[in-house]
């Protein structure tokens, strides 16, 4: 199963250049870094970067994070994964641009 975390493209290029990363300042603040399913990554790209466009969408095989993930509830009780760990670089199945379109964000192919 993939998970996903949506980064700003200057905290995916930070990123990149340190091969790890604590997440962005909300993931900090919480303590875990915030993934979502298919099924959720919609709503969390319309909720947290509404009007954003400079986006990537970073593919994460859950089954490969172990047991540093866990699935907790959050935004209507549903349950969401976060991750206890840094993610690495070597965590990331596939990355995407993530355009805002003009009904709201265009994924790839495949993921919703």
């Amino acid at each position: 199963m993939l998970v996903y975390k949506i980064f700003r493209r200057s905290e995916w290029d930070q990123f990149m250049a340190q091969g790890d990363s604590l997440g962005a300042p909300v993931d900090l603040a919480d303590g875990y870094i915030h993934l979502s399913t298919a099924a959720q990554v919609t709503g969390t790209a319309a909720r947290h970067f509404a009007g954003e466009g400079d986006l990537v969408l970073l593919a994460l095989d859950a089954d490969a994070l172990g047991a540093a993930l866990r699935w907790e509830p959050s935004r209507g009780g549903q349950l969401f994964p976060h991750l206890y760990r840094a993610l690495r670089v070597d965590d990331v199945v596939w990355d995407k641009s993530l355009p805002l379109g003009v009904s709201g964000h265009i994924f790839p192919e495949g993921v919703i």
